[in-house]
């Protein structure tokens, strides 16, 4: 990657600005610690200081300044005056024992150093000047330890500081570069698909982190695009193929009526024909066109807890005697109480779909039974019939809009409901699935129950006849 897009990158610039926080703190945190570390070694100082002070003016007798000039002295005579300084001097400030001569100085505590005492050199000391009877002691020692203590942890501090740094941005380009390869896989997919390539889908870690997250949403939503452009594509040519067809008979039809109307013959029958025709075409069309605001989701607005006992209740009354007319018979063998959310005219829709469509493609004497249970929080809505069934090649097949199969296209329909029944299944949340009922064919489908209210239903629901 180039340095120029590393810099415009997001997960470059975030790390880049984490690590500068985290440097910022652990140069403040360091600075903190450092001054507290000063503050004690100081005050570890004054408080040795305090102590030599203090035990030398323990060797003073009054009219016997014998011990205290040889305890001075025994003092001196270990340190240089670099490493700590002694004077003990009269009033007229002459030196009675030390290792220097002291200047006067009023009793206090002081920093100084080595020029301002009269010493050569540049050391720092504190120093204590105290009065013992007519004499004037001082005391003072080094800041060597103190100021080497300071120096070592000032220069482990930059090395840290320096380790910190380097690891912060290596680390940085490190996670910046991965994440953006990551992004730049994302980009280029998407670039696939801008360009046709709608079977693109970009690969996932594992990681399980928020970039797989987006990735597998991205994906998905990949998945359901290429489906649509698929359906859209076979949905264009099934309706020039399903369509040509009856196109070209309203046109031969009217051809006929024209030439009929020519020889001045009657083509009442004729422009019937072409009326009925063009109808069947407006009523495909149609039903493509409910089938697409159905599967944008143009109904949703109309949800409304529904009890899908009810619908059953209604498809019974309907279509009852429908099937009867048919030499068929049609019965609700299980119904339960089943709240679910969704619009009562697509429910009832769907379900009259798949029982006309077994009353249409059944023959005589074929047995359709509904039903209703609940299952794992959903309620299961069956059709089930003993007629032929569809084969398995082909049950995903007969979703598909204008889809007929080869024994069905003598019988009336577009082929187009079991695709509406599809779309409002998706519509709801809801499973469908197809399986054999030995004989026969047996659809399920799956809706989520409401969970508030589905597990306070208890009352049994009057059942239709």
């Amino acid at each position: 990657m180039r340095l120029a897009s590393l810099r415009r990158s997001t997960p470059f610039r975030l790390a880049v600005t984490f690590g500068v926080l985290f440097v910022v703190a652990f140069i403040l945190s360091g600075a903190i610690i450092y001054h507290m570390l000063q503050l004690g070694l100081a005050r570890d100082l004054e408080q040795s200081l305090n102590e030599m002070n203090s035990l030398i003016i323990s060797t003073y007798e009054p009219n016997d300044t014998e011990d205290l000039i040889n305890t001075l002295n025994n003092y001196a005579s270990f340190q240089s005056t670099s490493d700590g300084l002694y004077s003990l001097t009269d009033a007229g400030g002459r030196k009675l024992a030390g290792n220097f001569a002291a200047p006067r100085i009023p009793n206090g505590v002081y920093t100084v150093t080595s020029r301002d005492v009269g010493l050569k050199g540049h050391e720092r000391y504190r120093m204590q000047v105290s009065t013992i009877g007519p004499y004037s002691l001082v005391v003072a020692e080094n800041f060597n330890d103190v100021d080497e203590m300071l120096r070592i942890v000032l220069v482990s501090f930059e090395w840290a500081a320096a380790i910190v740094v380097a690891t912060a941005i290596g680390g940085g380009v490190f996670l910046a570069v991965r994440a953006q390869a990551r992004l730049d896989r994302v980009a280029l997919t998407m670039n696939d698909v801008s360009h046709g390539a709608l079977d693109a889908r970009i690969a996932i870690s594992g990681n399980g982190d928020d970039l797989d997250t987006v990735a597998i949403q991205i994906n998905a939503a990949l998945e359901r695009l290429q489906r649509l452009v698929e359906s859209m594509r076979q949905v264009s040519a099934d309706i020039a193929h399903d369509l040509k067809t009856p196109l070209n008979r309203l046109r031969l039809t009217l051809d006929a009526a024209v030439a009929g109307n020519d020889q001045q013959a009657d083509v009442s029958a004729l422009l019937d024909e072409a009326r009925h025709e063009s109808d069947r075409i407006n009523a495909t069309f149609e039903a493509l066109l409910r089938i697409s605001q159905i599967e944008a989701g143009a109904r949703k607005e109309r949800f409304q807890a529904t009890d899908i006992d009810a619908v059953l209740a209604v498809i019974s009354e309907v279509y009852v005697d429908v099937a009867e007319d048919a030499l068929m018979s049609l019965d609700i063998t299980e119904r339960c109480p089943a709240l679910i959310r969704g619009d009562r005219d697509l429910l009832t829709q769907m379900i009259a779909n798949l029982v006309e469509n077994a009353i249409n493609h059944c023959p005589d004497g074929t047995d359709i039974t509904v039903s209703l249970r609940r299952q794992g929080g959903r309620a299961i809505v069956s059709v089930a019939d003993s007629g032929p069934g569809i084969p398995a090649g082909e049950r995903d097949k007969v979703f598909r809009r204008l889809y007929r199969l080869d024994k069905s296209r003598a019988t009336p329909g577009s082929g187009l409901g079991l695709s509406l029944v599809k779309a409002i299944a998706d519509l709801h949340s809801a499973e469908i699935t197809m399986a054999d009922n030995h004989p026969g064919l047996i659809v399920s489908i799956g809706f989520p129950l409401m969970p508030a209210a589905a597990p306070n239903f208890s009352a049994a629901m009057p059942r239709a006849g």
